[in-house]
C-alpha cells in the first residue's frame, strides 16, 4: 500500500517531470506516493542503453525498497556484487608504482544495466498513474494544469577543446565474478563489473588528449593498463562501444533557485564515476524532488536537504582525484580500510526519502 503524508498540503496541480531516467522515474515514484498527479516528459524510448557503471549500491537498493520496486528489480535477474578492487597506478607515469586493495563490500551491491533498470522503473511509474508524454521538452513549464516543475534531464555542460573529458561504454559476454574493478591510469578511469545475463560492462571516462593518443579507440585506450588488459582478455565485446561527453564534474547546490522549480539527478550534481554513487545520487536526490514537489516544500529546503547529504561526497572524490593525478593515491591508500573509502563516498545522512 503507498504510504500517504498528511503531515504537509499536497499539491493538487500535477507535478510535472523533464525525464524518464532514474532521477525522473524516482522522482514520480515519490510524487506519487505522496498523493501528487505526475506527468513525466520523455523523448527517449525504452528499452536504450546509457553511458554509465551500471552499479546500484546497497544504499540504492534501500531506496529502491522504500520506492516498492526492489522486487521488481531483483526479478531482472541482477548479478551480486560482494567485492570491490582497486587498481591504483601512481600517477600518469607511474612514477610510485602501482597499488592494489581489495576488500569485501559492508553488504551486497547489484549489477544491472540501464536498459533493463530505466524500462523498469518508467513503466512502473506509469503504472502506478505517472503520465507519459513522448516529447522534447522546450524549456518551459506547460501550461495545462502545470504545476510544480523537476528538472532531471541529465548534465548539460561545455568545456574548452583539448582537456575535455568522455565517458565510454560497451558489454562483453566471458568470465564473470562478484566484484566491482576500478582501474586508474594516465588520468584516466575505467570500471569493470558483473550485470544481468552473464554479461560484463565495462565503462571508463578519460581525458581527450588520452583517447586522440589512442586514435579515440576504447579497444586500444585498455590496452595501456597491464592490469586491465589482463582482466578484459578473456572477454568478446558483444555491442558497439557508446560513448558521451563532454562531462563536467560539480553541482548547482550553492547557485540560485527558482521557486517551483526541483533540479535532481546529474542536473543538480555531477560527480567522478568512480565513486560508484552515480546512481544512489540520482535516485537519492530524485526521490526527495518528488516529495518536495508534492507537499509544496520550498526550493531552498529540498536544495539544502541535498547539500548536507551530496556535498561531502563531493569534496571526497575531488581529493581523491587530485591524489590519483599526483600520483599519491597507491601511497595514501594503502592503510586506509576498503570500507571506508567506500563510505566516505556515499551521501550523509538518511536515506529515508519515500
Amino acid at each position: 500500500m503507498n504510504r500517504q503524508v498528511t503531515s504537509r498540503a499536497v499539491t493538487s496541480r500535477t507535478v510535472q517531470i523533464v525525464g524518464g531516467g532514474p532521477a525522473g522515474s524516482s522522482a514520480a515514484l515519490s510524487a506519487l506516493m505522496h498523493g501528487a498527479p505526475v506527468r513525466i516528459i520523455e523523448k527517449s524510448r525504452f528499452p536504450r542503453h546509457k553511458v554509465c557503471g551500471e552499479f546500484l549500491s546497497p544504499e540504492t537498493c534501500g531506496i529502491l525498497n522504500q520506492l516498492q520496486c526492489l522486487d521488481r528489480v531483483r526479478a531482472l535477474g541482477p548479478a551480486i556484487i560482494r567485492r570491490m578492487t582497486l587498481h591504483l597506478s601512481g600517477g600518469s607515469r607511474g612514477r610510485w608504482g602501482v597499488g592494489e586493495k581489495r576488500c569485501a563490500l559492508p553488504e551486497t551491491a547489484l549489477g544491472l544495466s540501464r536498459y533493463a533498470l530505466d524500462q523498469v522503473l518508467f513503466e512502473t511509474a506509469v503504472a502506478r498513474g505517472a503520465i507519459p508524454v513522448r516529447e522534447c521538452w522546450t524549456g518551459t513549464a506547460p501550461e495545462d494544469n502545470a504545476g510544480n516543475l523537476i528538472l532531471a534531464m541529465g548534465r548539460k555542460a561545455t568545456a574548452p577543446a583539448g582537456n575535455r573529458l568522455f565517458g565510454f561504454k560497451a558489454h562483453f559476454s566471458g568470465p564473470v565474478d562478484d566484484a566491482v574493478e576500478l582501474f586508474f591510469f594516465d588520468d584516466c578511469y575505467v570500471g569493470v563489473s558483473a550485470v544481468e545475463g552473464g554479461a560484463t560492462n565495462i565503462c571508463g571516462l578519460a581525458p581527450e588528449q588520452v583517447l586522440r593518443a589512442c586514435g579515440f579507440h576504447p579497444d586500444e585506450l585498455l590496452s595501456r593498463s597491464r592490469a586491465l588488459a589482463l582482466r578484459v582478455g578473456p572477454l568478446n565485446r558483444t555491442m558497439p562501444w557508446l560513448t558521451v561527453g563532454p562531462l563536467v564534474f560539480g553541482h548547482a547546490l550553492r547557485l540560485p533557485q527558482a521557486e517551483g522549480i526541483y533540479r535532481t539527478g546529474d542536473a543538480l550534481a555531477f560527480t567522478d564515476p568512480f565513486t560508484g554513487s552515480g546512481m544512489l545520487n540520482a535516485m537519492l536526490t530524485g526521490s526527495l524532488a518528488g516529495r518536495a514537489a508534492a507537499l509544496n516544500t520550498p526550493v531552498s529546503d529540498y536544495v539544502q536537504h541535498c547539500q548536507r547529504a551530496l556535498e561531502r561526497s563531493f569534496w571526497i572524490s575531488s581529493v581523491f582525484r587530485v591524489l590519483l593525478k599526483t600520483g599519491l593515491a597507491p601511497l595514501l591508500a594503502a592503510p586506509v580500510p576498503g570500507r571506508w573509502l567506500m563510505q566516505w563516498t556515499r551521501p550523509a545522512g538518511s536515506f529515508m526519502v519515500a
